[in-house]
């Protein structure tokens, strides 16, 4: 089995496009088309971004995680490629860190196979003085006991934090050896919640035997309106054990943008509280019930303020989930 996370694939369409199809070229308030880095420079500056408004009691929609009941905030964010950042490209990440948390989301997924992400992450996060406290995950991505733990304390440093929220066993690199390490690592404090990751679907009956027979505290896989093999056997499995479960390439790295690339947003979207087909992608995610939080990864602050509005408003029952499906596949 590969330890390795898969190849970057080619660089998806701009939603810039998707985004100005949708709404006729009206954007969200507060949200400014985005290119692409190897895009030709918009003509305009971006608006200043803005979360959305949690005025009059508004809160972003929280899942309890099955082992505790903590309330867990249904956006993270993803950190794979897009916070490997140099110093000279890390401003828009700070936004994006402040439009995340601002909206009342909280959990940040990283790891050591990310370059400089976990690094980046603190470095922010500092910066932010954040009165707001994120849920911050990371992983374990080595072979042996020591090495796994040296592996660990360096992303805690890095990361700037006492202790970690969630660990989790990325890839399965070593998973024994490493669940070993981390439950000892709960037991004493050091993290609270464990977990483990593959993207690939041929780990799946694996990730599933650890599901049934080990039962972590989270289990991260991919799923998306196109790839949604994970509802075959998994997610029931996540649902029986009480395994919370996070979703990594909700997007399916981006292929989903290029399938609706230059149609509008359909009707039915304004059933779910809607305004562009990001959100409707993250919120058929969120219709699966055994689903807790999908991990969307952006460099872009209108990206970040976007995705979170998922996390309020209606979402869709399965009818309406068999409509979404439709329209990427039909």
């Amino acid at each position: 089995m590969s330890s390795r996370a898969p190849a970057h694939r080619p660089q998806p369409p701009s939603r810039r496009d998707v985004l100005t199809a949708t709404l006729g070229g009206l954007l969200l308030p507060g949200l400014a088309a985005a290119q692409p880095a190897k895009q030709a420079p918009r003509a305009s500056p971006p608006e200043k971004t803005a979360a959305p408004s949690r005025g009059r009691g508004d809160a972003m929609r929280t899942r309890p995680i099955p082992r505790t009941g903590e309330a867990l905030p249904v956006i993270g964010l993803g950190t794979w490629q897009t916070f490997d950042a140099s110093a000279d490209e890390r401003a828009p990440l700070l936004d994006v860190l402040r439009t995340f948390l601002d909206s009342g989301a909280r959990l940040i997924d990283s790891s050591p196979m990310y370059g400089r992400a976990e690094s980046v992450v603190g470095e922010l996060l500092q910066k932010l003085g954040e009165t707001k406290t994120p849920f911050l995950a990371t992983k374990v991505w080595t072979t042996g006991k020591e090495d796994g733990i040296a592996q660990m304390r360096e992303s805690l440093r890095r990361m700037g934090q006492g202790r970690m929220d969630l660990m989790q066993i990325h890839n399965l690199v070593d998973w024994r050896t490493q669940l070993a390490t981390l439950r000892d690592w709960k037991a004493r404090g050091a993290i609270r919640y464990l977990g483990v990751t593959h993207y690939a679907r041929s780990a799946f009956g694996d990730l599933e035997r650890i599901i049934r027979e080990e039962k972590p505290d989270f289990v991260q896989l991919p799923y998306s309106v196109l790839e949604r093999d994970a509802e075959k056997r998994l997610l029931p499995a996540a649902a029986e054990h009480g395994v919370a479960v996070l979703v990594m390439q909700p997007f399916a790295s981006g292929t989903l943008f290029e399938r609706v690339r230059g149609r509008p947003l359909p009707d039915w979207a304004a059933d779910i509280d809607c305004t562009s087909w990001a959100q409707v992608f993250l919120k058929f995610i969120l219709g699966h019930p055994a689903v807790h939080c999908p991990l969307p990864a952006t460099s872009k602050p209108s990206h970040a303020a976007d995705n979170v509005r998922a996390g309020f408003g209606r979402l869709p029952d399965e009818k309406l989930r068999a409509r979404i499906v439709k329209a990427l596949e039909g």
